[in-house]
């Protein structure tokens, strides 16, 4: 298998955040890979990754960030490949990374979705590989599907709660 799907992170204890996404592509039985980098720390190998990822097939990179939150735009500076980056809280409640990550400069986008927010991310690039593929297109909307079950059920458990002036 080869990987079309990346996620970075600038820590493993960012892993915690990321396993959302990670148990969202085995569940979509789309072939990803996770790995640790930082601009920081590792910006050598930042730059290698980032310059090899299209040769190697990626179709999307995921990259998560707390605090200053550089991985995403410099991943994205690198790649011509559309990068996600997920704010992770790790200190100001996450604004400051969702506010690094989310204010790139004109002509190196960064997609971002909330603090956190992985499992959206994880979506949100399902959606661009399956532009073009019927069969992963298929798997996201029975996925969707099965969302609105799980709020049919929320309503009908709520149904069965008792309050002396509750109406439904």
């Amino acid at each position: 298998m080869k990987p079309v799907v990346s996620i970075i992170m600038g820590s493993t204890s960012d892993l915690p955040v990321m396993e959302k996404a990670a148990k969202f592509f085995d569940e979509m039985e789309i072939p990803f890979e996770i790995n640790a980098l930082s601009a920081h720390r590792t910006p050598e190998r930042v730059e290698a990754f980032a310059k090899g990822a299209k040769d190697r097939g990626i179709k999307v990179i995921i990259a998560a960030a707390g605090m200053a939150a550089h991985l995403p735009g410099v991943i994205a500076s690198m790649t011509p490949i559309p990068v996600i980056g997920v704010p992770i809280d790790a200190s100001l409640d996450g604004m400051d990374a969702l506010l690094a990550i989310v204010q790139m400069p004109p002509g190196i986008p960064v997609a971002t979705v909330g603090i956190n927010g992985s499992l959206n991310a994880a979506i949100l690039a399902l959606q661009m590989i399956a532009t073009g593929d019927e069969d992963l297109q298929k798997r996201l909307m029975a996925y969707k599907e099965n969302l609105k079950g799980k709020i049919e059920k929320a309503n009908e458990e709520l149904a069965k709660v008792q309050y002396k002036f509750k109406t439904n």
